[in-house]
């Protein structure tokens, strides 16, 4: 009897491999590639988000922002699968957002 093995983790640029699950992450790290888009996307400049992850580097952050730019579907999929569904957002969250 063969006992399956778990998917190894590809990787795919410098910083980037796929989790068992097939997802983009940063290697080393369980940060995904959506996590890094989603903070750029609210306005964060790539700079910025080492502040906010302080274990990725700038060249992490970049070779992700680089990633997601040739694989924007793919990525766009796995936020939209992630996305919080608007009834369990509380009021004050909403009210954050809607102020940026």
């Amino acid at each position: 009897m063969t006992l399956a093995t778990p998917k190894q983790p590809t990787t795919i640029t410098r910083y980037v491999t796929r989790k068992s699950t097939g997802e983009p992450i940063i290697i080393g790290t369980n940060t995904s590639v959506r996590a890094i888009v989603g903070l750029w996307r609210l306005g964060t400049s790539p700079e910025e988000i080492p502040n906010c992850l302080p274990h990725l580097t700038l060249a992490q952050v970049f070779d992700a922002l680089s990633f997601y730019q040739d694989n924007q579907a793919e990525i766009n999929e796995y936020i939209d699968r992630n996305r919080v569904p608007e009834h369990l957002i509380h009021p004050a969250v909403k009210a954050a957002i809607q102020n940026l």
